[in-house]
């Protein structure tokens, strides 16, 4: 049964997945001063203890997003959204608090153990909205992670200089706030009862799922997806500044240009979750990664800054409805008991991804070149096309032999 309050839900989770994402990457574009402030000199130093600062979130977050499924599972989605949102507004204001770099440090793996809002989100959007429309929603809520991730850095550019960078954490901590308000008083979870016989959300939840190959099969092309993706990132501002040497705007550049993709995929996740609604959400994942692994070979051979632009732009088209997709795929390949761990999973499939890719991405830049980096993602792109067509192929096969049995019978 799905939740009567699905669409108000929706909206929330959605404001709520803006608000964390805004504040959790505001603090980009002021890190390495923040760093600075707080006691490291060396420039060497204060480049490494950003990174360090900004991927222990990452860490932190792959690690328990498994354990909040099942959690979520067992006592309810909406007290994760609570405990995420609460945790998460305590622990940003802190940092507008920390002495030292090392407090930050901490502070960053807190924020990764405690979030998990936006996850949270997307488990209790996919078990409360009806079928027929998930692929919308789960379309529609992912804007609220893209354009948080696209406005968060742009808000943290402005804001340190308008109100100071300790401040900046307040206000940030202050927006989580208001999600978690939001949260409290508006969402409301249908929680489905459990009839006799019905196994609880307890013991191995692998063993509980009737086919795996769908499951892996998306995990797997989630952890490539975003490993894929953000490889290109640490490369970016680079490849910029050897299309256009006397560009004195290279960083400017550089932001335009990934602000392109994000807002590509702003505004053409609702409707790519439609088409997912109408023709399947396993065509729009197979369909997407092969055109964005098209899509990733011109980008290694444009000669300025524009046509990497414009590159950019349709490649954000083109992954517009992928997560939305694989988190559909999943959802209605497990049993509700274990929604939110399976789905707990998948978000640290993607964390992993996130925190390997920039790594994978410096490296083949910095000993190949940056041009091949396009090709080994582009690579990366259709393995996920090939592992999705291979998964989907054998679930077909296997539902057409169980209905030439049945006619048998």
């Amino acid at each position: 049964m799905q939740s009567t309050y699905w669409r108000r839900n929706l909206y929330v989770c959605l404001f709520g997945s803006f608000t964390t994402l805004v504040s959790m990457t505001l603090l980009l574009p002021f890190l390495p001063l923040y760093v600075e402030q707080l006691g490291v000199s060396d420039p060497a130093a204060i480049v490494q203890w950003s990174g360090i600062a900004f991927a222990a979130t990452f860490l932190t977050a792959a690690s328990v997003q498994p354990l909040w499924g099942w959690l979520a599972d067992r006592y309810g989605r909406k007290s994760m959204l609570i405990r995420a949102s609460l945790g998460m507004a305590v622990t940003m204001s802190m940092m507008g608090l920390v002495q030292n770099v090392w407090q930050l440090v901490l502070l960053r793996l807190l924020v990764g153990l405690a979030g998990g809002y936006s996850s949270g989100s997307i488990v209790l959007v996919a078990t409360q909205t009806p079928r027929e429309k998930s692929g919308w929603a789960l379309g529609t809520l992912s804007i609220g992670v893209l354009s948080g991730s696209l406005v968060g850095p742009l808000i943290g550019g402005v804001l340190p200089d308008l109100i100071g960078v300790r401040e900046t954490f307040f206000f940030g901590g202050g927006m989580i706030a208001v999600a978690f308000v939001a949260t409290c008083l508006l969402v409301r979870e249908d929680r489905v009862v459990r009839k006799p016989g019905t196994p609880k959300a307890k013991g191995n939840a692998w063993r509980q799922i009737p086919d795996l190959r769908p499951v892996l099969a998306m995990l797997l092309t989630a952890f490539l997806l975003l490993l894929a993706n953000m490889s290109i990132e640490p490369i970016i501002t680079i490849y910029v500044s050897t299309l256009d040497p006397g560009n004195t705007h290279v960083a400017r550049t550089a932001g335009f240009i990934m602000a392109a993709a994000a807002l590509a995929s702003i505004i053409a996740a609702p409707r790519v979750g439609r088409l997912a609604d109408r023709f399947g959400p396993w065509t729009v994942v197979m369909v997407g990664l092969a055109v964005a692994a098209a899509l990733l070979l011109p980008q290694a051979l444009v000669t300025n800054a524009w046509q990497l632009m414009g590159l950019r732009f349709l490649m954000g088209l083109a992954l517009a409805g992928l997560l939305p997709s694989i988190t559909s795929i999943i959802r209605h390949s497990v049993p509700d008991h274990v929604a939110g761990q399976i789905l707990g999973y998948s978000q640290s499939a993607q964390f992993a991804g996130q925190v390997i890719g920039p790594l994978m991405g410096g490296f083949v830049g910095g000993h190949v070149g940056i041009r091949s980096v396009f090709y080994v993602t582009s690579a990366l792109m259709l393995c996920g096309a090939g592992i999705t067509w291979l998964a989907h192929s054998g679930i077909r096969m296997r539902a057409s032999r169980d209905r030439s049995e049945a006619d048998l019978r």
